[in-house]
């Protein structure tokens, strides 16, 4: 016969459940931050490069799979999150992600989350925190390319931090962009300015994200647009930046560097594969900066780079605040597991 056991439970948060959390700029930066400072202390997290699934190059679209551990937070996770350009043509959102979390000690799920609204967020989170460290603290103009669901988030917890004068937006499709300005004006209470082209959103701006959606590499962003002091945030998957860009910086900030060294894509694979940037060349990993082991900004004048491709450790960290909210809340539906 059989040893009987009690169930195995998880907790389940969909997208409604997601929803009804309303989790504030504040609790977002917070999480991904706590994120940021395990990754920088020794032994407070694993962190493993991204992986790539394209089913069919004809689907116009890929899965990333992202994998880690954090361990102040007591769990190890993996997040998989379809990329699929075309998506806006179906009325669907580009990126669709679920969350699986895990207890690191023996392995036994513990909770599954829609992860769509923790992949916009924690992305703009990491822009954003990256800018409060590496851009000039009187930082009044916002140049971003890119309308995504992640550049909402971009957008909006930048603003948090530095409380914009003017925000210029652009993206490739006029109803996108005009649509992407509207929302960012009725939630942030400010004028938008809505541009045409890449130079008009950009020259000029003490931040510029660049957040763009290439099927292929071009040259879109030209390095003569960035003046000193200018903090520049690219991540697209396809690289959209003049292949001068990384020499004219001051810094070159990552946000880690086993993803540095892997895979073909992001913004900055064409400067590695040209020997324009190395391991050696890049000052940190913005953990360090966060942690105190290395400087953020240190001149006015400095221009710094901050590239990230997205962080497994920051999804498990908003994920497990989100969890935390959600069982405080009564917010979610235990499933049995076995």
């Amino acid at each position: 016969m059989s040893e009987s056991h009690d169930p195995v439970m998880l907790t389940w948060l969909n997208g409604t459940d997601v929803d009804a959390l309303y989790m504030t700029n504040d609790e977002i930066l917070a999480a991904v931050g706590e994120g940021l400072e395990a990754q920088g202390t020794p032994g407070g997290a694993v962190i493993e490069p991204r992986m790539h699934l394209t089913p069919d190059p004809a689907f116009n679209g890929h899965f990333n799979v992202l994998r880690g551990y954090v361990a102040p937070m007591g769990f190890a996770g993996v997040k998989i999150v379809g990329d699929y350009v075309d998506n806006y043509k179906r009325g669907l959102p580009s990126e669709m992600a679920l969350l699986n979390l895990f207890d690191p000690q023996t392995g036994m799920p513990k909770a599954i989350l829609d992860a769509t609204f923790i992949t916009d967020a924690r992305t703009g989170a990491l822009t954003a925190l990256g800018a409060r460290h590496l851009a000039r603290k009187n930082s009044k103009v916002l140049g971003h390319v890119g309308a995504r669901g992640t550049a909402y988030w971009n957008v909006r917890l930048l603003d948090h931090l530095f409380d914009f004068d003017e925000i210029r937006v652009h993206s490739r499709r006029p109803e996108s962009r005009n649509a992407f300005a509207a929302k960012l004006s009725a939630d942030l209470g400010k004028k938008i300015t809505v541009t045409d082209n890449w130079r008009h959103c950009l020259e000029g701006a003490d931040i510029m994200v660049e957040a763009s959606r290439l099927n292929e590499r071009k040259e879109l962003f030209n390095a003569d647009w960035i003046t000193p002091g200018t903090c520049v945030i690219p991540y697209g998957t396809v690289s959209a930046l003049d292949i001068r860009m990384t020499g004219i910086m001051d810094k070159i900030v990552i946000d880690d560097f086993s993803q540095f060294r892997a895979g073909k894509l992001g913004a900055l694979r064409p400067h590695i594969d040209a020997g324009l940037v190395s391991e050696d060349t890049v000052h940190a990993e913005l953990c360090q900066i966060v942690t105190g082991a290395k400087q953020g900004r240190e001149r006015e004048d400095e221009r710094i780079l901050f590239w990230h491709r997205g962080l497994s450790l920051s999804d498990i960290a908003l994920g497990a605040a989100m969890l935390d909210k959600a069982s405080r809340l009564g917010i979610g539906q235990q499933l049995r597991y076995r």
